[in-house]
């Protein structure tokens, strides 16, 4: 996946994409941003998301794509938020990740589709997302994924 070799050290990747990941929700529980914040939040999930293409594997790519869609969500952009998280769900089908990760990639879809005024689209990816979210066994998981479930 990767196009040319990173200069970092993978350990040392896998430590910024994660720590960038945190920036980013961190950024997003802010109540109010700076325009500056709101622009480290973008770059950030792109950063992140970046890294993790570097180093990570699947499931790191398509939670860094959920990641960019919900960015893109809070801030009232449907466009990119909907590519992102058909990104993310297309990552999920194709490397067969766990319920956790379908469900959310379907959460994503539901959510962008509902920011862009697409009701019957959200309403399927809804569905979809609460039947994934009755698959998933961790109850911390399932209790993140029905959460977001709910806030659509």
């Amino acid at each position: 996946m990767p196009g040319q070799p990173s200069p970092l050290e993978p350990s040392a990747e896998r430590r910024l994409a994660a720590r960038l990941f945190n920036r980013v929700w961190e950024l997003m529980e802010q109540s109010a941003r700076t325009p500056e914040e709101t622009d480290e939040m973008v770059h950030a999930a792109h950063a992140s998301r970046y890294h993790w293409g570097q180093v990570g594997e699947p499931v790191n790519l398509a939670r860094g794509e959920w990641q960019c869609s919900r960015v893109y969500a809070a801030l009232g952009r449907p466009e990119p938020a909907l590519h992102h998280a058909r990104r993310c769900l297309d990552l999920a089908e194709e490397h067969k990740l766990s319920p956790f990760d379908l469900g959310c990639g379907h959460e994503a879809v539901a959510r962008a589709a509902k920011l862009a005024g697409r009701d019957d689209e959200s309403t399927q990816h809804l569905a979809l997302a609460r039947a994934a979210a009755d698959e998933v066994t961790d109850p911390e998981q399932r209790h993140v994924l029905l959460g977001d479930i709910s806030s659509v």
